[in-house]
């Protein structure tokens, strides 16, 4: 491989960043910022669309409430990303938030919201997962 040869016996690049990375780049790199990134996600749907279900509710107090959901959000999905930056790219760390992003909202729609998803909701899901997947293609 070209790269060994200008970093030594044993680097290699990461296929994502075109980083030069440890030879035994271990598992939990590829993991630990997607668990950040699903945890993120679900302080952030409560966030957005939590309120929804407590309608009468002064929008000044849920505004409030909903940024000091965010707050959380945010000490999650930035390491997410801080981590994941090493072995992802930044599109494919977008990709994967966006499917991420999708999946804990259908589960929150369901089971908090009540609101269970149509076809057409699934397949428009689909067609973002399929452009998701793209990212990931060299």
């Amino acid at each position: 491989m070209a790269t060994e040869d200008a970093v030594g016996i044993g680097a290699r690049v990461c296929c994502a960043t075109r980083r030069h990375c440890p030879p035994s780049m271990p598992l939990t790199a590829y993991v630990y910022p997607v668990l950040l990134l699903i945890a993120s996600n679900v302080f952030m749907t409560f966030a957005w669309y939590g309120h929804l279900k407590y309608k009468s509710a002064p929008l000044m107090t849920v505004i409030l409430v909903s940024w000091g959901i965010a707050f959380f959000e945010y000490c999650l999905q930035v390491p997410g990303n801080r981590l994941g930056s090493a072995v992802y790219s930044a599109p494919q760390l977008k990709g994967m938030q966006e499917v991420i992003t999708l999946l804990v909202f259908a589960v929150f729609s369901l089971t908090y919201l009540g609101q269970p998803l149509k076809w057409n909701h699934w397949a428009a899901f689909a067609l973002i997962v399929a452009a998701a997947f793209l990212m990931f293609k060299e």
